[in-house]
């Protein structure tokens, strides 16, 4: 193997190292000023979603139960269903371990919530999503609802809306494990 030709070892340096680092280099930006939802590819931006909806009251760095806000933060998608009135559902890692440890902080948990969702996520699990916390947060279409609302009105109750023809859009870009910035 030592004594190949370099193009053959140009060849699996590129099959072995490219396809995952372009994987890994994929993320999605959602702004919650501009209310846009953009799919970031290394320096690219292949895909900008507008006029998302956010949580009817909302972004908070302190997200509780049924405040409808959005949480602001990095987080990742944990799973994807299509069992959802909405279309289709792409759930965040919330809480995951910086929302808990600052909750524990500022006193939105008490010890025993957080050692209670602390050993769901050091093994690797879905946290309780009915903590003080809150939960069951994403990005989803609107299902049957209006679509005028949708463009009229911020109406989660803290998720990212899209319409059901961005929700399917970005779903060809999406993956579990897939990064996400709200700000």
């Amino acid at each position: 193997m030592f004594n190949a030709h370099p193009l053959l070892h140009l060849l699996l340096y590129l099959v072995i190292f490219s396809a995952p680092a372009a994987a890994e280099q994929r993320s999605l930006l959602i702004d919650t000023e501009q209310l846009t939802l953009q799919v970031i590819e290394g320096t690219k931006t292949p895909l900008t979603l507008e006029q998302i909806s956010i949580g009817r009251n909302g972004t908070t760095q302190e997200k509780v139960r049924f405040d409808k806000r959005t949480p602001l933060g990095h987080f990742k998608i944990a799973w994807i269903t299509r069992d959802t009135p909405f279309q289709l559902f792409i759930g965040f890692d919330y809480p995951n371990r910086a929302v808990v440890d600052q909750a524990l902080a500022d006193k939105r948990i008490d010890r025993h919530t957080y050692q209670r969702i602390r050993k769901y996520l050091d093994a690797g699990q879905t946290p309780p999503q009915r903590t003080r916390l809150g939960g069951y947060l994403g990005i989803h279409g609107i299902g049957k609802g209006d679509p005028d609302i949708h463009a009229t009105y911020n109406w989660t109750n803290g998720c990212i809306a899209l319409t059901n023809e961005q929700v399917e859009q970005l779903a060809e870009w999406i993956e579990v494990g897939t990064p996400i910035e709200i700000r």
